[in-house]
């Protein structure tokens, strides 16, 4: 079985320790990942003997996790283990929250017996108040999970029952950090912050008890201002500087609302669309035009599969692309977990991120033949879309929204993408008017590929089978190519299984690299003076039958020459 370097070293008894929540910071933190008793059911009742143990947070499917098992969607996966308190965690009258970073699909928590909440979404944080369900001492904590992967209309990703090709092997379950923390009676529970560049302000909203109006302090460039809670502040911050992914600066402070405290980051940029000196369409950063230059990044492991055995193995990913020259990734069709996005902030890459796909089984001429017929319908079609059932489109938008909620803080998302490919796409206006009221400060690309419904600032484009050649929008949108390329290369030893799948085969990396440089000399560096404002290349690393990255699956291998791909990827971003 394929590892890499950090699922090998993997120390069961020390697994991702570190604060999951980088801009929600609290000194009371106690992790919960670790070895739980574990029993996958056929009924939903909770079992009496566990059938052993499972390493949280890695899916049961993973090898990471010892079990190596499925969860189809007739079962039903429990989890169990004791939890107790240190002395004086939890504050006399206070709450006791437990946090999960995602559990795909459906999540039930029971403390003592006691059903204390429930989440359905397999990729959003959540938390579980525990306070009235627990007890001095010893407690039973278990966790029930459902997971219908793509026999559901629920947002699943690129997981697929029957993996291959493009859809990879399906996970369930925990399968980021959980941790709890004891807070006060009167508490913070989240921030709102929005820079605006132009006035040299930060716009800050304080969220506790929508019943509150008390006031707080926020500690920030040395100063002390006093805020009242839900209630949006502007404050100064005339001399911070601003962010990019050369310059990634990130400012810290601080909320304290009564004995409650948080430690918490902004940056100071904005993203948008608009026209260069020549009056063509561009991406803006800070105002100013800004090619993107980016890879697709599907955030799969072989050992861990949507969870990186450690905090290094998520820096790794993001610092060898910013190192290679790229600036930007595309995440695609997932939720990371809070720490690879502070990576991203603090090693200064851009992101876009996808809406994880979802709908009823895809229909392969919806899907795929636009690739080459360039045909683009309109999406208020359900049926051809798969997104006949009116239940599971309200489930689309809760989980947006919940997605964009969770992550609009986060100063290196560039692009908000809701649909890819038609996989599931429907009333793509409706999406980014819920995107726009959520978060009115990036641009949209409401269908990535093609199905475009001439909506929004951006014209997006998958090319893979032919020649990529610049055309200009014909209602004066900007043009992406936000996926393309796609060249691959197997490096024996490194590959998931004997499947060599990928969009052009090479031979050898000096034949991988020839055709690469080619692909980016004579197609994509003639076509960005002319208006081409971002590119996303497939992709980062293989996974599974994929063997199109630019690093092996294991990450042991990066197939094209540093040297060379910096040099071209300055010469991209020259422009």
């Amino acid at each position: 079985m394929l590892k890499t370097v950090w699922g090998e070293k993997l120390d069961s008894g020390n697994v991702l320790q570190e604060y999951p929540r980088p801009q929600m910071v609290r000194d009371s933190y106690l992790n919960l990942n670790g070895y739980w008793d574990y029993a996958i059911t056929t009924d939903e009742t909770v079992p009496d003997v566990w059938q052993g143990q499972i390493l949280v947070p890695f899916s049961p499917e993973s090898v990471l996790s010892g079990v190596e098992r499925t969860l189809h969607k007739e079962e039903t996966l429990w989890y169990h283990r004791a939890l107790s308190l240190p002395d004086g965690f939890l504050p006399e009258g206070g709450h006791l929250l437990l946090h999960f970073g995602a559990v795909d699909q459906e999540a039930m928590i029971l403390l003592n017996g006691k059903e204390m909440g429930s989440h359905i979404g397999g990729y959003n944080a959540f938390a579980i108040d525990l306070t009235d369900g627990w007890q001095p001492g010893e407690n039973l904590l278990i966790v029930k999970v459902k997971d219908e992967t793509d026999a559901g209309s629920r947002s699943r990703g690129k997981q697929k029952t029957q993996r291959g090709g493009i859809w990879y092997t399906p996970q369930s379950g925990i399968w980021q950090t959980v941790w709890l923390e004891a807070v006060p009676s009167l508490y913070i529970h989240g921030l709102q912050m929005l820079p605006h560049i132009d006035t040299g302000e930060l716009e800050l909203t304080v969220e506790a008890d929508a019943s509150s109006n008390a006031e707080c302090t926020m500690t920030l460039c040395g100063e002390t201002h006093t805020l009242r809670v839900n209630t949006p502040t502007m404050l100064p911050v005339k001399d911070v500087p601003l962010w990019s992914p050369m310059h990634p600066h990130l400012e810290s402070f601080t909320v304290e609302l009564g004995s409650d405290k948080v430690e918490s980051y902004f940056a100071m940029r904005s993203f948008g669309v608009g026209k260069d000196i020549n009056g063509i369409p561009r991406l803006l950063l800070n105002g100013k035009p800004y090619f993107h230059n980016g890879l697709l990044d599907q955030g799969y492991w072989p050992d861990g599969l949507y969870t990186a055995p450690s905090d290094e193995a998520l820096i790794f990913d993001i610092q060898q692309m910013k190192d290679l020259g790229f600036n930007m990734l595309r995440k695609h069709i997932k939720v990371e977990p809070m720490r690879w996005y502070y990576h991203c902030d603090r090693i200064g890459m851009l992101v876009w991120q996808d809406m994880p796909s979802g709908g009823s089984q895809y229909k392969f001429p919806i899907i795929s033949v636009p690739l080459v017929s360039g045909i683009h319908l309109k999406d208020k079609h359900y049926r051809w879309f798969a997104r006949e059932d009116e239940v599971q489109r309200d489930a689309y938008y809760e989980e947006l929204e919940e997605m964009i909620l969770q992550l609009r803080n986060v100063p290196s998302i560039a692009m908000w993408v809701p649909f890819n490919e038609g996989w599931g796409q429907f009333d793509a206006a409706n999406a980014c008017a819920l995107i726009s009221e959520l978060d009115p400060t990036r641009p949209i690309d409401h269908a990535s590929g093609w199905h475009d419904q001439g909506i929004g600032q951006l014209k997006s484009l998958h090319v893979y089978f032919r020649p990529y050649r610049f055309k200009p929008d014909k209602k004066g949108r900007a043009v992406v190519l936000s996926e393309f390329g796609g060249y691959n290369l197997r490096v024996d030893g490194h590959c998931f299984n004997e499947i060599d799948f990928g969009y052009k085969k090479l031979k050898d990396q000096e034949e991988l690299w020839a055709a690469y440089e080619s692909l980016y000399r004579e197609q994509i560096l003639p076509a960005i003076p002319k208006g081409l404002a971002a590119t996303v290349y497939t992709q980062v690393s293989d996974v599974e039958d994929e063997l199109n990255g630019l690093f092996t699956y294991d990450r042991a291998i990066l197939k094209l020459p540093a040297d060379k791909l910096r040099a071209l990827n300055d010469d991209l971003t020259k422009h």
